[in-house]
């Protein structure tokens, strides 16, 4: 059969290239078309257009690049009607994916989601839109799966999350981080975790790198994102005593005695790998001031949503300074509250394990469009 599969980031590239892998498995003959990124081309099959081209984050942010994604999704439409795939599927990434899912339901594509659009934090709206659009939801945290079948009366199924087994296999791979990057075995390493985006990493990088000099004590090591290039960071870093990496998160964090990490996936994969951590997040202030509208949510980590209680410290907006990540830095590194972090990353893990997440998704998008020949 043939894939459509838009995948608009980072997180959304990693799974979905693991989809790919798991959709060969059932459909040997399966062949794919694509937006998203590198580790996507990898499995194989054509590259529309990399996610880099599309990360735009935060309200204001969006309206003013308004013009280059409604191109994008004009030139989206043209790219499925030439290909004709069996179905399109859609990687999370929702405010695209949403506008081409209703596009193509009308056209007679069949659309599958993977990742759900989290209307549960805001734009519960939506639910109209994926009630008429969407041939079947694939959901990815715990409580989503009971959240549309009792507020919606909506049948999603939840396939466990791919996280997971991705950390799980890291973690099971040989360990040679510090011996490939000539770290002193003896000093700790603070990994920083700036974000995947350039907008959001502008705004929090500098506040990172100014809290490494108050701890001499650590290496801190900085995580470049995929997809932008290594030489873009130069202009953060200058004469810090701080290493570069790119390519190399979960080997990081594998090696971390804790870290500092920007609002996103990122928190869920530092609590899978056990990595005591504090969660920050800087936005303009126009998106910040939108979004305390509009979102009711009590937390914005996904390790707190998901445990429904404050595991990890969220510094935001006006607190995001280097007086508080030094204060909380402490915490997490010689205190109880160290301790405390890492017994709830236990029961986190419970809440989230199911194994084989990649897997049960593509056997179920399988049987499903078979069903429909």
């Amino acid at each position: 059969m043939k894939y459509y599969i838009i995948a608009g980031e980072a997180s959304g590239d990693l799974h979905a290239s693991n989809l790919m892998k798991a959709l060969k498995v059932k459909d040997p003959e399966a062949v794919f078309r694509f937006w998203g990124g590198d580790k996507m081309q990898a499995v194989g099959g054509a590259l529309v257009k990399h996610y880099r081209e599309l990360a735009f984050m935060g309200f204001w942010e969006v309206f003013i690049n308004l013009l280059t994604i409604l191109k994008n999704i004009a030139f989206c439409k043209k790219d499925i009607l030439q290909f004709n795939p069996d179905t399109v599927i859609y990687v999370d990434y929702p405010g695209f994916n949403l506008r081409i899912a209703a596009w193509a339901k009308k056209q007679g594509f069949k659309n599958l989601y993977y990742i759900s659009p989290q209307i549960w934090a805001w734009k519960e709206n939506r639910i109209s839109k994926i009630r008429r659009d969407l041939d079947a939801l694939y959901v990815i945290l715990p409580f989503e799966e009971t959240y549309y079948k009792e507020k919606h009366k909506y049948i999603a199924q939840f396939v466990g999350n791919p996280l997971v087994d991705v950390i799980q296999d890291s973690l099971l791979t040989k360990n040679t981080f510090r011996k490939d990057q000539n770290l002193n075995s003896e000093i700790p390493i603070i990994a920083l975790l700036p974000g995947s985006r350039k907008q959001e990493i502008i705004k929090m990088m500098p506040t990172f790198l100014e809290v490494i000099n108050r701890f001499p004590q650590y290496k801190f090591i900085v995580a470049a994102a995929p997809g932008i290039d290594f030489d873009w960071y130069q202009q953060f870093l200058k004469d810090q005593p701080v290493l570069l990496v790119q390519d190399q998160t979960y080997a990081l964090l594998k090696n971390s005695f804790a870290a500092i990490v920007t609002s996103g996936t990122a928190t869920l994969e530092t609590a899978l790998f056990s990595v005591p951590q504090m969660v920050c997040y800087r936005s303009s202030f126009l998106s910040f001031q939108i979004a305390k509208r509009i979102i009711t949510l009590p937390f914005i980590s996904l390790v707190n949503l998901i445990m429904d209680k404050e595991v990890v410290s969220e510094i935001l907006q006006n607190d995001f300074t280097v007086k508080r990540i030094e204060q909380e830095l402490k915490l997490i590194t010689e205190s109880e509250k160290r301790t405390q972090l890492l017994e709830d990353y236990k029961l986190l893990h419970q809440k989230l394990y199911a194994g084989g997440a990649s897997t049960k998704t593509a056997v179920a998008m399988v049987e499903f469009l078979q069903k429909k020949q």
